[in-house]
C-alpha cells in the first residue's frame, strides 16, 4: 500500500504513512478543517457520548469536532485546552503531553477563567485520533487539576492498540503499518 483508503461515516479519505521507526508507519488522519467528515461524523459520536456538563480538547486538530459536538449536545461552549501559555492566560492549570504525532514534550495550559467554567462538572475528553493515549492523559490530569471530573472520553479513530481500550468511544479502530520488503505498508 502506498496509502491507507479509509470510510468513516460513509466519508472516504485517502491517508499517507508516516514513518514512526525504520519499519512502523501511521496513517495520518486530520480532521482539522474537513468539513464533510465532521459534518457526517459528530452526531455519531455525540450519540455515543450523551449527556455531559461540558467537552474538553486540546489544540488543534480536535477543535472543529469538539465545536459540532457541543452544538449537537447543546452546550453553549467548548474548552480548549492551549499547548503554550498565553499573555491573556490567569490562574493558568498546566499538564505535560507527548504522543507520536508532536515531536518531544508539550504542555497543556488552561486559562483560569475556563478551569472555573468547569470545576465540579462532568466532562468529555475529545480528541481526534487516540493512540498511545499520552495527549488523552495529559488532558485528564489538566481536567482534573481544574476540579472537574472525567466522565468519558471519546475520539472518532482509536489507532493500534488503543482500540482495545474499554474506558474510550472511538467510531472505528485505525491499524498501525509494518513494512515490507517491498518498501509498502501493510497493516498489523
Amino acid at each position: 500500500m502506498k496509502n491507507y483508503q479509509m470510510e468513516l461515516c460513509g466519508v472516504q479519505r485517502t491517508l499517507p504513512f508516516i514513518p514512526i521507526s525504520d519499519d512502523m508507519a501511521f496513517a495520518s488522519f486530520v480532521v482539522l478543517g474537513d468539513t464533510e467528515l465532521v459534518s457526517a461524523c459528530a452526531p455519531v459520536l455525540a450519540e455515543k457520548i450523551g449527556p455531559v456538563d461540558a467537552v474538553v480538547t486540546a489544540e488543534a486538530k480536535g477543535i472543529a469536532l469538539a465545536y459540532e459536538i457541543s452544538r449537537l449536545l447543546g452546550l453553549k461552549e467548548f474548552i480548549v485546552a492551549r499547548k503554550s501559555q498565553k499573555s491573556y492566560m490567569r490562574d493558568v492549570v498546566s499538564a505535560s503531553v507527548h504522543s507520536i504525532t508532536t515531536a518531544g514534550e508539550q504542555h497543556l495550559y488552561l486559562d483560569g477563567v475556563d478551569a472555573d467554567k468547569i470545576r465540579g462538572k462532568h466532562v468529555c475528553l475529545l480528541d481526534d485520533v487516540i493512540s498511545t493515549g499520552e495527549s488523552l492523559h495529559a488532558l485528564e490530569a489538566l481536567v482534573k487539576n481544574a476540579g472537574a471530573q472525567v466522565v468519558k472520553q471519546a475520539a472518532l479513530l482509536a489507532e493500534g492498540d488503543a482500540a482495545d481500550r474499554g474506558d474510550i468511544l472511538f467510531l472505528q479502530k485505525l491499524p498501525l503499518f509494518k513494512k515490507t520488503a517491498e518498501g509498502e505498508y501493510e497493516p498489523v
